[in-house]
């Protein structure tokens, strides 16, 4: 049965929002939802500001948004949307690992979470479960949300990163992709003293010795991640 079969009710199509910071992201899903009956593509973003402004504007019902975007985070995205409308469902597709970032959009208000690496059927089926109202996420991380807890050695360093709040984890992020502290601070629209208070703080909750230990750590994290 075909989608729009399942869904006669609907009159118009689902009117989806990208907003990630990849451009081979934003046109890959743009081609995989404009071949489908029920949904289609309002807009895409690079950045949160740009996507703010298509979300004021009432032509979304959808917002399928990345961890990290040009100018901010899915996070901050997610908790500026949240306090103003909690009508809007927001899917979050992301490459960094559920098991550190799933529980966290879902508490900042999302509807989802799934991996960049999971097939299409499975992303069309996302779409329109978080669009009907459904909460969106992997077994494992149901598991991990029930449980909330690790007794596996090799995620020491993985339970680790969980102490650090949003933000800390979105500069320690920033670090792993090579990003300077200025740059950082441009990104997050905060000074560079912030971002300095944030690393200082991340280094003493990971354990670390210095500044060059960190950039170390977080860019053998994000590589491990991107692979």
């Amino acid at each position: 049965m075909k989608p729009a079969e399942m869904h006669p009710e609907r009159i118009r199509k689902t009117r989806i929002l990208i907003a990630d910071d990849h451009p081979i992201v934003r046109y890959g899903l743009s081609q995989l939802i404009k071949q489908e009956p029920d949904m289609c593509v309002s807009a895409t973003a690079s950045g949160m500001t740009e996507a703010l402004q298509v979300i004021e504007s009432g032509k979304v019902d959808l917002v399928i948004a990345g961890v990290t975007l040009g100018d901010g985070s899915g996070i901050d995205l997610i908790k500026h949307v949240k306090s103003k409308s909690d009508k809007l469902p927001i899917l979050m597709f992301s490459m960094h690992d559920e098991s550190l970032f799933a529980e966290r959009v879902l508490r900042a208000g999302a509807s989802g979470y799934l991996m960049k690496s999971e097939p299409v059927e499975k992303v069309l089926a996302a779409i329109r479960r978080v669009y009907d109202g459904n909460v969106c996420v992997s077994e494992s991380i149901i598991k991990q949300l029930l449980n909330n807890q690790r007794t596996s050695p090799a995620d020491s360093h993985l339970a680790s990163l969980q102490t650090l709040t949003d933000r800390e984890l979105e500069v320690y992020n920033h670090i792993g992709r090579g990003k300077s502290t200025r740059e950082i601070a441009g990104l997050l629209h905060i000074n560079v003293k912030t971002v300095e208070t944030h690393c200082t703080h991340i280094i003493k909750k990971l354990d670390l010795k210095s500044m060059l230990e960190l950039i170390h750590y977080a860019s053998s994290w994000f590589h491990h991640i991107g692979r």
